[in-house]
């Protein structure tokens, strides 16, 4: 299997377990970053984001090859999304994933872009 479908299957099961984690063992975790102006309860918003990356994952992995290039566009606009609730663990100094700093909270911000490359080089035609 070439590199490139490794990290794109990769990739989707990150997001799968990731989506597991709003579901169960992290959800408390989770609901740390929710925004203020999210006008949802945190629980559900932690619970659609879970769903959102449970379904982005599998198509990570099924979708056809000429559908790809978009599945990562469409991933990476997810990645930007969720930004502002990372932003908000920062700003509003929520402890949460063994962020107790600012400084481990500020790092934080700067994985997402790592993230969108993923994406889209792991998904590119």
């Amino acid at each position: 299997m070439e590199p490139k479908n490794i990290s794109r299957i990769a990739l989707g099961a990150f997001l799968i377990t990731a989506g597991i984690g709003h579901l169960t063992f992290a959800r408390k975790e989770f609901q740390a970053q929710v925004p203020e102006w999210v006008p949802l309860k945190k629980d559900d918003t932690v619970v659609y984001s879970g769903i959102a990356e449970i379904l982005l994952g599998t198509a990570t992995i099924v979708t056809p090859k000429k559908y790809r290039s978009a599945m990562g566009k469409f991933i990476a606009g997810f990645f930007v999304a969720v930004l502002p609730g990372n932003i908000a663990q920062y700003k509003n100094r929520r402890d949460s994933f063994g962020l107790n700093t600012d400084n481990q909270r500020l790092a934080r911000l700067f994985l997402q872009a790592p993230l969108i490359v993923w994406a889209l080089k792991s998904t590119e035609n």
